[in-house]
């Protein structure tokens, strides 16, 4: 298929400068785990977006001053147009991130994620096969993100990894320590957050960390745009109809962020953390930033 690039159009000013964009590409996943916040499994589908809509995006991204997109899901690399897009993406002068569970790496895929000016995160979950594989569903899922890690790892692909508490603090530990092992440093530890399959309230939006649509803001497989890839009952528009800046430039994104503030403001843990940012090696599902009770491990 031959598309055509649309030619970026510089937005008017926003006031509080979105810099990370989300693009949720799917909502397939090979993975069945009981705390995605996506609710993502292999039943999910990719949505309405077209490659010409998301292409769409990216231009409207690269116009108003986004420094980086994160490509996830669901397992973003199921997408049929994923590699398109990272290249699309990479041509706009856009950093992308991979937020992938490296369940599979075939040659295609390898080979998007080691070119230039890319980065790759997933998660991980204990340092065992028993640990990792009851977190994610999949028998062998383990085996096999842990290889295709230290593979990405010696080809010095930027890797960014987010260890998921759910066996336990040691179990985390004991991942960490196994992450550094294979050379991999960049390592954040974090709980399993309320959202989704794990969501504690039937809006699932009390566990954010304060800054949802504060400089960031996500496009859904649906069109919708949300103040983040946890917040999703908070997305408002159609980026199709609308525009990326007409979104978020709208009365109804800065209500849905309000709405957010307040909820997050009667919580019972004060917030202590300064919010996601590209600067931080992107903010993503198992990012410190979103979870001010963790610290870096690592560098």
């Amino acid at each position: 298929m031959t598309v055509t690039l649309p030619d970026p159009v510089r937005a008017q000013t926003d006031p509080e400068q979105t810099r990370l964009l989300w693009l949720e590409l799917t909502g397939r996943c090979q993975l069945t785990c009981d705390h995605c916040y996506a609710d993502s499994s292999p039943l999910g589908d990719h949505g309405v977006m077209t490659l010409e809509d998301w292409v769409t995006v990216l231009a409207d991204a690269a116009a108003y001053g986004v420094e980086e997109v994160c490509l996830i899901g669901g397992e973003p690399t199921l997408h049929p147009d994923f590699s398109a897009l990272v290249d699309i993406a990479l041509g706009y002068g856009l950093g992308v991130e991979v937020y992938t569970n490296l369940y599979a790496l075939p040659p295609t895929v390898r080979a998007v994620l080691t070119q230039p000016g890319v980065r790759v995160a997933t998660s991980y979950y204990a340092p065992d096969a028993a640990g990792h594989d009851t977190a994610t569903g999949r028998a062998g899922s383990h085996a096999r993100t842990r290889g295709f890690l230290a593979d990405l790892a010696a080809a010095g692909v930027p890797l960014r990894v987010g260890v998921v508490a759910v066996a336990g603090d040691g179990q985390a530990a004991a991942a960490v320590d196994d992450l550094a092992s294979l050379g991999i440093t960049n390592v954040r530890v974090d709980r399993v957050r309320p959202f989704g399959r794990a969501a504690a309230d039937a809006d699932g939006q009390a566990g954010g960390c304060g800054r949802c649509g504060h400089g960031h803001a996500a496009v859904l497989p649906n069109g919708a745009v949300a103040p983040c890839v946890f917040t999703r009952a908070a997305a408002i528009g159609d980026i199709r109809a609308e525009g990326l800046a007409a979104v978020l430039l709208g009365p109804a994104f800065a209500a849905g962020v309000a709405r957010l503030d307040r909820t997050r403001a009667l919580a019972v843990r004060p917030r202590t953390s300064t919010g996601c940012s590209p600067d931080d090696s992107a903010c993503g599902p198992d990012s410190e930033a979103c979870g001010p009770d963790f610290p870096e491990v690592g560098a």
